[in-house]
Parts: C-alpha cells; structure tokens; sequence
C-alpha cells in the first residue's frame, strides 16, 4: 500500500513522503490516526501544492524574522545589581526582581553605577546573553 505521510513517523519517513508500507500497518495505524492518506494521483497534486505554500509561508517569516532581528540589534538591557567590594553579586537574579523594578529596559543609553555598592551589566545583543555573566 502507498500512501503519503501528513506527519513525520519515527523510523519511516517525514511529511509529504510517498512511502510504501504494509496494508495492515496502513489501514490500522497511519490512516485512522490521520498520519498519512492514500496515495492517489489527486492527493499527490494536494500534497504538491500543501508543499509550495509551506515554502512561500515560510519565506515571508523569514523575512520577518530578518526585520525583527535587525530592530532586536539597537535594544541595549541594563541591570543594575548591588555587588561587593570585588564585584561579587550579593544573591541571586531571579524573576521577581523585574516585577519589583529592580531591572531596566534601556534602549541606547547606558546607565553608570555612582556608587561602588552597585554594578551595571549590558547587553547589546542576544547572542551576549547567555554567557556574559551570571546576572543574566
């Protein structure tokens, strides 16, 4: 039995895939559980065309995705903690500090520390944000 895969299947194929399988494991896995469809020459032109407009999807998100990320450059995250003598962070950063406004969002202006008790750390992109340090 052919039939063409609505889904990727471990171990047999990804979406849009004409594959040939046992008439048992077509009727009682891949059909009723709406993983696949028969292989007919009308749902090949469908499966065709479902194929095309997933590239023309995908195309205008990335160029969506390019504009995002081109405005996602300007934007500039301040946190300002409060650290020790030799910059050691007192605590932990952790998701309730920005519900007690103690993390800025600053976009193009930096915000300098005016006391040794307290440190600024800044990010300009998001690539930085993980591996800068441990405030983030």
């Amino acid at each position: 039995m052919e039939v063409i895969l609505k889904e990727d299947v471990n171990k047999l194929g990804v979406r849009g895939d004409v594959v040939k399988v046992a008439d048992g494991y077509g009727r009682n896995y891949l059909l009723p559980g709406k993983l696949a469809i028969q292989a007919t020459a009308a749902n090949k032109a469908i499966i065709e065309q479902m194929k095309h407009s997933a590239i023309r999807r995908l195309a205008k998100e990335k160029v969506i995705a390019e504009d995002l990320a081109k405005k996602l450059e300007t934007v500039e995250l301040v946190f300002e903690r409060k650290v020790g003598e030799n910059d050691h962070l007192f605590g932990s950063v952790t998701s309730s500090d920005s519900s007690k406004k103690r993390a800025m969002l600053s976009t193009g202006a930096r915000s300098r520390s005016k006391s040794r008790s307290s440190r600024s750390v800044s990010s300009t992109s998001p690539s930085n944000c993980t591996a800068r340090s441990p405030v983030i």
